[in-house]
């Protein structure tokens, strides 16, 4: 945990006194004078603690007095250290805490814990306390709040898990929202779910209030061509979106879908090629290749779907077309073949002494193609786990057993306990960014990649005098800690 911000002595003392008259009013706390007093020099001792910079030691003891003393304004504390702190996870520990010890008519702690469930991506976790939340607010409170989480809805890893999650939530809230934006989010939501008669009603509902609501258009409009339904209204729909905003990408993506579902196939290639310049995104590409395909060009349906692999192999439109269509991939542009042996090892520099850990074994890594398959040994040579990633999907078998996700680092961090970075780490190992994901690439003066910068790492590179990878250390901040990987290798890219 970093440094605490440094109280002046006073601040610490009124707090002290301010937490002992609570102490001391609560009839369930059962505090006599000696414990009151034990109470305020634990407070005392806590705040000195903040002082010197040990923010854990008093984030720890406020927890346990809140426990002890049934004190909510305690859990309250030790959560707002951990905030300053930057300890996400404690905090949201705090905050359950909080919230269990408050009464069931304070609202405060409930919003506050709800909101780090969602900073945190536990939108799942966050759907019961919101409703409880919502149930006690009025009609304006409660759009404020949807209004609140819909604003996090960015920040979510996992959009999907968000938006169901936002529907369940959404959906409790009596009357339903008013706000035009909300009521827009809130139809997305009711998508993802499967109430596509959710959706298209409110939809129309915020079309009625706003005609020329532009990505109400759109979304009605796409929702009826994707389904091959009123398509002479789901052409107009989103007709009228494209004048209104000409320059959207998206928008020109969807009249290209309405016109290909209309048989108009030369003019739903032309708008559908323009969108993906404007906007290269994994649906447009999936929409381009799927018309290039019904046109009889496989090879070029082919390359279009590799850009939006390329872009984001779990974009479920993409998925979903492929799946439908399986292509036949052509063996031509499956080219990139690799195959790296060496050690790792793994240290995590925990917020707290008893958070570090760490590991250490040696690894194979090879490629073909559009499959790696990733295989983990313990330090003495034995087999740990054995990871195949495809697009779209990584499986990792263990023990005999198989199990299977979307995402490969999520499935290496909860199965083997490791933050081994198993997504794009074949592309890295050739000094080559990740495609789909942002980064920063660093040289030398030879034209060697020095420092890489994706995905929240930090990839540092050491070069054999033959252009072989040496070294490879990886590192990056987290919600557990600080993460150092270094890697060895024994026959890099062979």
């Amino acid at each position: 945990m970093s440094k605490y911000t440094l109280k002046p002595l006073f601040q610490s003392l009124f707090l002290a006194a301010l937490i002992s008259g609570a102490l001391t009013t609560q009839a369930h706390a059962q505090v006599n004078g000696k414990q009151t007093g034990e109470a305020i020099f634990e407070v005392l001792a806590s705040e000195i603690a903040l002082q010197r910079g040990e923010a854990g030691l008093a984030f720890n003891t406020y927890l346990e007095m809140a426990g002890q003393y049934q004190d909510p304004r305690l859990a309250q504390r030790a959560m707002e250290i951990a905030i300053a702190g930057g300890a996400p996870d404690l905090a949201l520990q705090a905050a359950q805490v909080w919230d269990k010890l408050s009464p069931a008519t304070e609202t405060k702690p409930k919003e506050v814990l709800v909101t780090l469930l969602v900073l945190s991506n536990r939108w799942n976790d966050a759907v019961k306390p919101a409703i409880a939340l919502l149930s006690r607010q009025n009609a304006t409170q409660q759009e404020n709040t949807l209004m609140q989480l819909q604003s996090l809805l960015a920040k979510a890893s996992d959009e999907s898990t968000a938006l169901r999650a936002f529907y369940e939530i959404a959906s409790s809230a009596k009357p339903a929202p008013k706000d035009p934006a909300l009521m827009y989010t809130y139809a997305l939501s009711a998508e993802k779910v499967g109430r596509l008669d959710v959706m298209e009603k409110t939809l129309r509902d915020l079309l009625r209030k706003s005609p020329n609501d532009v990505n109400a258009l759109n979304a009605l409009g796409y929702s009826l061509a994707d389904r091959n339904l009123k398509l002479t209204e789901a052409y107009s729909l989103i007709n009228k979106a494209h004048q209104l905003s000409p320059k959207d990408g998206f928008i020109l993506d969807s009249l290209g879908w309405v016109n290909f579902r209309l048989g108009k196939n030369a003019v739903a290639l032309e708008q559908l090629q323009q969108a993906f310049n404007m906007k290269p995104e994994a649906d447009i590409a999936a929409h381009t290749g799927e018309v290039l395909w019904a046109m009889n060009r496989p090879a070029e349906a082919e390359e279009m779907w590799r850009q939006g692999q390329k872009l984001d192999a779990n974009n479920p439109t993409l998925k979903e077309t492929l799946k439908r269509l399986k292509p036949d991939w052509s063996p031509a542009d499956q080219s990139q073949k690799g195959s790296w042996d060496g050690r790792f090892a793994v240290k995590v520099t925990g917020l707290t002494d008893s958070q570090n850990q760490g590991g250490s074994g040696g690894f194979t890594l090879t490629q073909e193609a559009l499959k790696d398959i990733l295989e983990i040994r313990n330090p003495v040579g034995g087999s740990i786990a054995k990871i195949t990633i495809t697009p779209g999907e990584a499986t990792l078998e263990r023990d005999g057993q198989v199990i299977t996700a979307i995402d490969a680092d999520t499935l290496v961090q909860n199965t083997l306990g490791l933050p081994l970075p198993a997504r794009g780490l074949s592309d890295w190992l050739r000094g080559q960014i990740r495609p789909g994901s942002n980064a920063s690439v660093e040289r030398n003066a030879q034209g060697q990649v020095t420092n890489i910068n994706q995905d929240g790492w930090n990839l540092v590179y050491s070069w054999s005098n033959s252009n072989r990878l040496n070294k490879l250390t990886m590192t990056r901040s987290s919600n557990i800690g600080s993460i150092d990987i270094r890697l060895v290798f024994d026959q890099p890219n062979e």
